[in-house]
């Protein structure tokens, strides 16, 4: 099914009630260690201050009323960088493979686009994140930049992460 075509899918901003649906979604990632280069020990409260701080608006993606997926989308730097956005995505594990987190980015480029940014850059893309990477790909992004081994990943050991960009 076209992500487009998602009706049973509801993208809307966060909530404080949200922040448990965001957890559950979050947690299993963090604790991965794959995809984020956060601690995989990090605990609730400084996961939900981080994806949700007072820098980024926060959004979660429902469908029949629980919290599916989520993103954060915010100024990559200040200043004279401020017109290019930056964004953080997470898809529960039983909806991945099912067009949310493609929903979920064209949203996000949507409301980058309304909110004045100019560009979105992706700082850490892990290359081992292979879904991600194909996605952001078929959304015009471009690699612009590797870090090599910048990411240590828990099964395949050092790898690259990507800088990704697109203009809007």
């Amino acid at each position: 099914m076209d992500a487009m075509q998602r009706p049973d899918l509801l993208i809307r901003p966060y909530v404080d009630g949200d922040a448990l649906g965001v957890w559950r979604v979050l947690e299993p990632i963090i604790r991965a260690g794959e995809t984020y280069a956060l601690p995989r020990d990090m605990q609730e409260q400084e996961a939900l201050s981080y994806w949700t701080g007072a820098d980024r608006q926060t959004f979660v993606a429902e469908k029949d009323g629980g919290v599916v997926g989520t993103y954060y989308l915010r100024a990559n730097q200040l200043g004279g960088g401020a017109h290019v956005a930056n964004c953080g995505y997470a898809t529960s594990g039983a909806h991945r493979g099912q067009g949310f987190a493609r929903k979920m980015a064209e949203h996000s480029l949507d409301a980058a686009r309304a909110e004045g940014f100019r560009a979105v850059q992706f700082n850490f893309v892990v290359e081992a994140n292979a879904p991600a990477v194909h996605l952001w790909r078929s959304l015009g992004f471009q690699e612009v930049g590797r870090l090599p081994e910048a990411f240590h990943h828990p099964v395949q050991g050092y790898v690259d992460a990507l800088v990704m960009f697109r203009s809007l």
